[in-house]
This record gives structure tokens, C-alpha cells and sequence, in this order.
């Protein structure tokens, strides 16, 4: 079986190699996308089985990000998790307006993997 692949979107590079490496570590395919519209192109070609997405990023944020991922043809099906490190009273409220499957906080390893299996299945 091969494996499922992840596209994590987020402008801090730090936060990206991090991210990316834990999640390889649990045997998923990775692609990283540093803002919203070059992570609409990479989706559209590379066609990931799941999308996390930054909802802090200049330029397009995350909502906006979701909402075009989710009002595009190529990439309506893929669910998406939003994340972020502001605390927002309207955070799950404004990420299923936008079309997220789950919205998780940093710092949020555990909820992140947590959210992934729930969506993709146990490892």
C-alpha cells in the first residue's frame, strides 16, 4: 500500500521542518508549501490525501486558503486542518465556515496526529 501523503502549508520554516519531519516519522509522504497560493498549485498537482494549513500567514491566511481549496474541483474532496497559535474564541466556528475538517492550536503534536488519524485512519 502506498503511503498517504500530507501537504503542510506554513511560513515559518522552522515550524515546517519540524512538522514535516515528525510527521515522515510516522510513515507518511510529505510535500511543504510556504503560503497559500503556491500550497493551491501543489495541491492541484500532487493531490494529497490530507492538507494541514496554517491559518497565520501573510498575504492569502488560512481561511482563504481553505475556501479556494475547497471551492476548486481538483481539491474539494481533500480534507483540511486548519492550525494556529492565536488563541481565537471564533477559531472552530470561522475554520468550518471556510471548510475545515478540524482545527487544532499550537503547540498541538498530539492533536495534530490526533486529527490526522481521525481523518486518514490509524496508522
Amino acid at each position: 500500500m502506498m503511503p498517504q501523503k500530507i501537504l503542510i502549508v506554513d511560513d515559518e520554516p522552522v515550524m515546517v521542518t519540524l512538522l514535516k519531519a515528525r510527521v515522515e516519522s510516522h510513515g507518511f509522504l510529505v510535500e511543504t508549501a510556504h503560503d497559500g497560493a503556491s500550497s493551491l498549485e501543489k495541491a492541484k498537482t500532487w493531490q494529497p490525501d490530507l492538507i494541514l494549513l496554517d491559518i497565520a500567514m501573510p498575504g492569502m491566511d488560512g481561511y482563504e486558503t481553505c475556501r479556494r481549496f475547497k471551492a476548486m474541483g481538483e481539491t474539494a474532496h481533500i480534507p483540511v486542518v486548519l492550525f494556529s497559535a492565536v488563541r481565537e474564541t471564533q477559531l472552530e466556528d470561522l475554520a468550518q465556515k471556510a471548510g475545515a475538517a478540524k482545527v487544532v492550536q499550537k503547540p498541538f503534536v498530539d492533536q495534530m496526529f490526533t486529527a490526522i488519524s481521525e481523518i486518514l485512519g490509524p496508522e
